[in-house]
Parts: structure tokens; C-alpha cells; sequence
């Protein structure tokens, strides 16, 4: 925009807005720049706020390691696995709190898991895709593919306490002491009555 042309407009609006609308010192330290980068013939230097987005996409370019890649695979494979269980039926009752409660429970122990392992070996582990239907307890399991050998094992099973309600715990085993202990990840409370089998829509 012409010298001319841009004073004449800013005056214009402060007459118009009766000067509640005050012309910005950068308007005109933006005119002096373009006058003075005209006379040496260089470019206006770079705004912060272009350099700060040109920063960010260069970050956001930034290479995932193998071991952060297959994290995010397991968590959404495990969040898949997981609602696939349920069914609508379960699902449309504790899936919120599940999401809020359990599944973060879940996805850390993924990541506890990946980081026992080096990246090499990363890639021959992978997670199974038919979680258990009717009364059993498998939601998924991660296993080394060239062994078939399971790493962990992420159950749910159904507590029905004498005159108390059905609850859901999930937890989960690992082949360090051949899944013998329980690691408790949460409960979630059915209600009184027998909650539908897995699986059913």
C-alpha cells in the first residue's frame, strides 16, 4: 500500500471511530520498514509470529522414534480391543468411565512394557484381535509374534460379592512371573442386575 494512501486511511478511521480507534506504532514502524527495505533492496524481516508457526511445523516434522510409534499403535489398538469387548450393550453404560479411569491405567502399562524392550525387538511384538465374547475375561493380549509367546495380558473379570452389585475388574498379567500375579488396574460398578454377556449388541 502507497505512503500516501496508508496515512490517509488511518486518519480516516480515526475521524470515523472518533479517535477511540488509536493507529498502531507498528503501522507506521510497517511503512518506514517497507520505505527503508525498498531503498537498500532487501526483504521486510520475518514477523515473530511467522517465525514461531515456521518453528512449530518444523517440530511437528520431527521423525517418531519406533518405540513412540508403537506405543501409539498399542493404546489405540488397545482402545479398539477393548470397546470391541464390551459390546454396545456394556459399552454405552461404563465406556465414559472407562476412558476416564482404566484405559489411561492401560495405556501406561503399555508404555512400561515398550520401555523393557529395545526398538529392535519392538517390532516383533503385536497385539491379538479377538477379545474373549460371553463370560471370558481376555481383552488383548501383546505378544512376540516370532515366538507366539505372550508379554502381558489385559483381562476383565466379573465380581458379583454376596447381596452387592456386578463390578468389572481389570487387570492385568505379565510373563515376568508367569502370569501368576494380578495387577489391579480399577473396578467399574455394574448395578444389581446380571450385565450382559461380551460382546452382545
Amino acid at each position: 500500500m502507497k505512503s500516501w494512501l496508508r496515512k490517509a486511511f488511518i486518519a480516516l478511521v480515526s475521524i470515523v471511530t472518533f479517535g477511540t480507534v488509536t493507529p498502531s506504532h507498528a503501522v507506521w514502524a510497517n511503512d518506514q520498514d517497507t520505505t527503508k527495505s525498498q531503498e537498500r533492496g532487501t526483504s521486510i524481516t520475518t514477523s515473530p509470529k511467522v517465525e514461531i508457526e515456521t518453528i512449530i511445523e518444523t517440530e511437528n516434522l520431527v521423525e517418531i522414534s519406533e518405540k513412540d510409534q508403537f506405543i501409539q499403535a498399542m493404546k489405540l489398538a488397545a482402545k479398539e480391543q477393548s470397546i470391541e469387548k464390551f459390546g454396545t450393550k456394556i459399552s454405552n453404560v461404563i465406556e465414559h468411565e472407562f476412558e476416564e479411569i482404566i484405559l489411561p491405567k492401560i495405556e501406561e502399562t503399555i508404555e512400561t512394557i515398550a520401555h523393557q524392550f529395545p526398538e529392535e525387538d519392538l517390532k516383533n511384538l503385536t497385539i491379538t484381535e479377538s477379545p474373549a465374547g460371553g463370560f471370558g475375561e481376555k481383552i488383548f493380549h501383546i505378544y512376540n509374534s516370532m515366538t507366539n509367546e505372550d508379554i502381558i495380558r489385559f483381562h476383565v473379570r466379573r465380581d458379583h460379592p454376596p447381596l452387592e452389585g456386578y463390578t468389572f475388574n481389570f487387570h492385568y498379567h505379565t510373563y515376568h512371573d508367569q502370569f501368576q500375579t494380578h495387577y489391579t488396574l480399577g473396578n467399574i460398578d455394574w448395578n444389581k442386575n446380571t450385565p450382559p454377556k461380551w460382546k452382545t449388541n
